[in-house]
């Protein structure tokens, strides 16, 4: 139904035209890139050796998102997701991409817990990771400032062993 494939500076021009607010950016990817989204700040990602850029692809083929793995010291970190067409939001795709990408983050890379941040107000994507088996770490949570409003940032945690439990 999804499938990940590697993204490269071919796909960026698809994924900067779905980006059409400075809001929309912050809900994507946080306050690490500035609006408009470039080609110069993709080619930052995609030249980090501890970032993994994914296109999502649907069962026709066709790019229907982006998504991100980062590697951190001791975990690894899912982010930049986004499914850009809101008419594909609300039948599953989410929870898909997101086990697809634990089934790739824990079959790579050596650790055994991955994490997302998401804003607490996008209950939406909340529901979608618990869905996975992601629980709240109360011990992180981050503020970012747009348009005079602050956005409260929580971070969610998954094992290796809930996954596993959760595949099966």
């Amino acid at each position: 139904m999804i499938t990940l494939q590697p993204f490269t500076i071919h796909d960026a021009p698809q994924l900067i035209s779905k980006i059409k607010d400075e809001r929309m950016l912050l809900q994507f990817a946080g306050p690490a890139y500035r609006f408009p989204l470039t080609e110069e700040q993709l080619e930052t990602d995609l030249s980090d050796e501890k970032r993994t850029l994914f296109k999502i692809k649907d069962q026709t083929g066709s790019t229907i998102g982006h998504a991100q793995i980062f590697l951190k010291e001791k975990t690894f970190l899912l982010g930049r997701i986004l499914i850009w067409d809101e008419n594909n939001r609300g039948k599953g795709y989410g929870k898909k991409v997101m086990q697809e990408l634990l089934k790739y983050g824990f079959s790579h890379f050596d650790k055994e817990t991955a994490e997302l941040n998401v804003y607490d107000w996008n209950t939406g994507a909340i529901e979608c990771y618990r869905k996975v088996g992601f629980a709240f770490d109360p011990d992180v949570k981050n503020e970012a400032m747009i348009d005079k409003e602050i956005w409260v940032s929580l971070n969610m945690k998954i094992h290796r062993n809930t996954f596993n439990v959760q595949k099966l």
